[in-house]
């Protein structure tokens, strides 16, 4: 049984950390205090769980008017594959839309694209390097702004 919760406690936060440091730091390379950085302070974490144990994670900002970041989503390797992706994203846009937010943007990770295209994503970017990965700019509307 997999779920997504909004992280509200500091437990929570750090289960949100601790999945983003196996991914990106141990995993990826990503140095740490690239990953763990202070827009995390105001950003809204999501956490997914198999039963009680942190499996993914991923992050949303305002940014702008009407506008939210996707940010540092991530799901363990022993758990890829079983659209949990799916799952966290559509958790991210259900409550981007409650807030209010007209668009998303996001970051991805150049191998990722595919991914986000499928959730209607649209590259907006040329590549790009981020933390000595490849990335390209993409977006989706989620509300009609009228």
């Amino acid at each position: 049984m997999f779920t997504v919760r909004i992280a509200t406690s500091d437990l929570e936060r750090e289960h949100a950390y601790s999945v983003r440091r196996k991914v990106f730091v141990e995993e990826q390379g990503v140095p740490l205090n690239l990953e763990i950085d202070d827009l995390d302070e105001t950003a809204t974490h999501f956490v997914v769980y198999s039963s009680d144990t942190p499996i993914g994670a991923g992050r949303l900002r305002m940014t702008s008017n009407g506008v939210g970041k996707v940010e540092r989503v991530c799901i363990l390797e022993t758990f890829r594959g079983k659209h949990l992706g799916n799952l966290i994203m559509h958790a991210l846009e259900e409550h981007a839309q409650e807030t209010g937010l007209t668009k998303i943007v996001l970051n991805a990770q150049s191998y990722a694209i595919p991914f986000y295209e499928k959730l209607g994503y649209v590259v907006t970017s040329p590549e790009f390097m981020d933390a000595d990965i490849p990335h390209r700019a993409m977006e989706k509307h989620i509300l009609d702004p009228s």
